[in-house]
Order: structure tokens, then C-alpha cells, then sequence
């Protein structure tokens, strides 16, 4: 039987340099991943910080970190300041990150969560955001097997009497140009309420006064969440979590709907507390930091 022929020289050759360059893409990859610890503890930390700071940060020596700084100088993803020495975000990491958030769509990225939300909760969910009238639903999609709740795309939700409209005047309107434009519409809304028929007026869950209006805000404000029982519908309760932009304004908001006889209403019920983990991170992934 002849003897297996060994391979050719070139064949074998262009095997080992196919093998080195594997070699030295994964070791390229391993450094970006490396170095991308720095980037990433500079991003969370509050402000500029030392070598030993940042090396401690990002798990690795002060020698290692300095000679991925002393790269990173040079491309403008960090920048030291000569007189404290700190270590900061350069212009390069900036431009990189506006880049990123132009090209954010907050209300698609809530759609492409509604499905999985949906799942864990259970219960009809909606997206409402800020329209020329108010809090405005733009997405809507029923869990099977639950009550239909008749609201439309399109609606314009009441500011005191649905768990959206509480969500958008509590976390609208703390200061500046939209405090001034929703504290009208909350009172005459309010005006609207009190010159209801007594037997016209939901039973529980309305505010009668600015008093109780103002207790509603800071409960929101305070859970982290709008909620209302029975108010905008008999036998409907529902919550509606904040989402925020990287400027920190409310995005939009979350919304679990559903009839109180299978929809928890506690403000630790599970449904509740998965609309808070999905809004914090819708928030996170917007580019909002929460203030120390």
C-alpha cells in the first residue's frame, strides 16, 4: 500500500497562518473586551477618578489600565486632566454616545418588550406617550383569555382618573414648562369632577380637592409608579411605569391594564413590579442615569 502523501508545504503553510490569525483576532477581541472594562466603569462612576480608582473599578492593575488609557488618550474615548490627574470621558466616547442616542426609538424599543411584559404579567399592556392633548395611547396589545378593556390608540387618557394621566402629572410635572402646562389641565379636570352628580362620581379613588390631588402625586411618585382601582373604569384597575429619556424627561410610559378581579393591584404585586423592572430598564437602555 503506498504511504499517505504529507501535505503540501504552501497547504500547510497557509493552515498556520490561517491558525495565527485566529489566534491574534481572539486575543484582539479578549483586548477590546479588556480594555472596555475602563470605558464602562468611567461611564457608571459620578464623576473623574484616579489611576488606582479606576484600575480598582475595572478590576485590573494600575500598570495594565495606564497602557489601555495611554490608547485611549490618543483616540479621545478618554481624556486626564493635568492638574488632579483624573480620568474622565473624552470627546470621542461623547460623539459616540449622541450618535447612539439619535438613533434611539423609544416607543419601538417598548414594543419590541411588550411581548415577553405580556407573558409575565398576564394582562393587557400599552404604550402612552405625550400628545397635543395629553397622555396619548399609542400601542395596545390584549392578553388572551382577559377582559376586553375598551380603550382605542388614539385615546386621550384623563389626568387624575386613569393610571396613565397620574403617571404623566406626576413625573411631568414637578418643574419647568410642563409643570405650567399641566397644573391648568389638572384643575380644570378637577372642576370637571366636582360638578358631577354626587351618584355620577366613582365611589373610591378620585381626588376631590388639590389637597388630595397633590397626596396622589406624591404616592406616585413615591411607588414609582400612576395606579388607579375602579376610577377610569368599574372593575378595571391598572399602573403605569415612567420611562425616561437620557435628559432625564419622561418618554414615555408603560402600561398594565386588567379587570381587579385577576389583576393584582398591590403595589408589590407581581404585576407591578415587573412593569418597574421593565420601565428601569427601558430607562437604562435610553441612556437615563439615575442622580446619586
Amino acid at each position: 500500500m503506498p504511504a499517505a502523501k504529507s501535505p503540501a508545504p504552501k497547504a500547510t503553510a497557509r493552515r498556520d497562518a490561517a491558525d495565527q490569525d485566529t489566534e491574534h483576532l481572539r486575543a484582539g477581541i479578549q483586548s477590546v473586551e479588556v480594555g472596555f472594562e475602563l470605558l464602562n466603569a468611567l461611564s457608571q462612576a459620578p464623576g473623574a477618578l484616579m489611576l488606582r480608582d479606576l484600575a480598582a473599578a475595572a478590576g485590573m492593575s494600575a500598570a495594565k489600565a495606564h497602557r489601555y488609557l495611554v490608547s485611549f488618550q490618543r483616540m479621545g474615548l478618554v481624556m486626564q486632566d493635568p492638574v488632579s490627574t483624573r480620568y474622565d470621558l473624552g470627546p470621542a466616547a461623547l460623539r459616540l454616545g449622541l450618535a447612539s442616542l439619535s438613533r434611539l426609538d423609544a416607543v419601538k424599543l417598548a414594543r419590541d418588550r411588550v411581548p415577553a411584559l405580556l407573558i409575565e404579567t398576564g394582562h393587557t399592556l400599552a404604550i402612552a406617550v405625550w400628545g397635543n392633548q395629553g397622555p396619548t395611547m399609542v400601542h395596545w396589545a390584549e392578553a388572551p383569555q382577559t377582559v376586553p378593556v375598551t380603550l382605542r390608540l388614539g385615546d386621550v387618557m384623563p389626568l387624575l382618573t386613569s393610571a396613565t394621566g397620574r403617571c404623566f402629572a406626576a413625573f411631568m410635572g414637578q418643574d419647568g414648562p410642563d409643570a405650567q402646562r399641566i397644573g391648568p389641565m389638572v384643575r380644570e379636570e378637577l372642576a370637571r369632577v366636582k360638578k358631577m352628580p354626587r351618584s355620577d362620581v366613582p365611589p373610591v379613588d378620585v381626588p376631590q380637592t388639590l389637597q388630595e390631588v397633590q397626596a396622589v402625586m406624591d404616592e406616585t411618585r413615591a411607588q414609582g409608579l400612576g395606579r388607579v382601582v375602579h376610577s377610569l373604569l368599574p372593575g378595571v384597575g391598572g399602573f403605569c411605569a415612567p420611562v425616561f429619556d437620557a435628559q432625564g424627561r419622561l418618554a414615555l410610559g408603560l402600561v398594565v391594564l386588567g379587570s381587579v378581579a385577576t389583576l393584582d393591584t398591590g403595589w408589590n404585586g407581581a404585576p407591578a413590579q415587573a412593569l418597574r423592572r421593565s420601565a428601569q430598564q427601558l430607562s437604562t437602555d435610553l441612556g437615563y442615569r439615575v442622580q446619586p
